[in-house]
């Protein structure tokens, strides 16, 4: 018995246990998204619990997800900061698997669960329905554009489709008028010296184009999944030379072939990347392709669906 107190008054002299992992309404991944005037806002946020620390990572619209600071809950509030330690401050509340709050002073959003994806394999024996060329080598027709306010700012030249990037004035982002779920995607392009683009994939997921030719693969690279995932190997040609990209998309999953080499195989896309349109992941989405960066020629891209006879999650 004398035993048994001891242990009981030793253990209450130790600091209190962290809460258990469970109990925190917060961990996991979120998919947030502005409320109106900006539902084309667009977050990202990834919670965990390492031994009683919170951490978090976030993608603020554009960019990379980062690790951010001062991750705290408090009176069922969540709120960080980003690494300045400047604003915006992050505030969140969740109710089951949803998130209110706001993104600084300005910007009020609401998050979701992503979808739970489940088994999907972009190598298996597809059946393919009819090509949609997006690019004919003659028109943009196929074409509309991300912001309404600002020129296209894109041509047609010697039969490729060409931006017009100039610093003050940059040219629009190109989005698909056709939608898309399970697709390959055969893309031919060439980059300026220096050259940065990328295609997203259904709107959300970026693969990036990229002068890179002679580095060593990286999650920022040509063909990356952009900030998620380096390809397996740089198969980039120097800037001025076509290039061909195959990619094929089926849930979460894909397989791009760069130059003839497999950059990435059946590899699964953990979220949505800097720049997506929306957030609605299992919904049929647009390409876009990005113009408001340097210089960029695309002489063929060709959209052919899937019957994956995938369910929705």
């Amino acid at each position: 018995m004398r035993l048994l107190r001891v242990a009981l008054i030793a253990a209450a002299l130790l600091p209190a246990a962290p809460a258990l992992a469970q109990n925190n309404p917060f961990l996991g991944t979120w998919n947030l998204t502005g409320d109106p005037p900006n539902e084309n806002a667009v977050y990202w946020l990834e919670v965990k619990d390492e031994g009683g620390k919170l951490s978090a990572m976030f993608l603020n619209r554009g960019g990379s997800p980062v690790p951010v600071q001062d991750v705290k809950v408090a009176d069922g509030t969540l709120t960080f900061v980003f690494p300045t330690g400047q604003k915006p401050v992050v505030t969140l509340r969740a109710s089951g698997d949803k998130l209110t709050g706001s993104v600084g002073d300005n910007v009020k959003v609401s998050g979701v669960r992503p979808p739970q994806w489940g088994a999907c394999d972009a190598n298996a024996k597809h059946a393919f329905g009819k090509p949609v060329v997006l690019f004919d080598g003659k028109s943009l027709d196929a074409w509309d554009v991300q912001h309404k306010a600002r020129r296209m700012g894109w041509v047609v030249e010697e039969g490729a489709m060409t931006n017009d990037p100039k610093p003050k004035d940059p040219s629009n982002n190109l989005v698909s008028k056709e939608k898309f779920s399970d697709f390959r995607l055969d893309a031919e392009y060439k980059v300026s010296p220096k050259g940065n683009s990328g295609i997203y994939l259904r709107g959300r997921y970026e693969m990036q184009v990229l002068d890179d030719a002679g580095r060593e693969p990286e999650s920022h690279g040509h063909m990356s999944i952009y900030a998620r995932q380096a390809p397996k190997v740089v198969a980039s040609k120097p800037a001025g030379e076509w290039q061909t990209a195959q990619i094929t998309i089926v849930g979460n999953c894909v397989t791009a072939v760069l130059n003839g080499q497999t950059v990435h195989d059946n590899a699964k896309i953990a979220g949505v990347t800097g720049g997506a349109l929306d957030a609605k992941e299992t919904e049929p989405g647009p390409i876009m392709i990005q113009g408001d960066h340097e210089k960029v020629w695309f002489r063929k891209v060709v959209v052919t669906p899937i019957n994956s006879g995938r369910k929705t999650p």
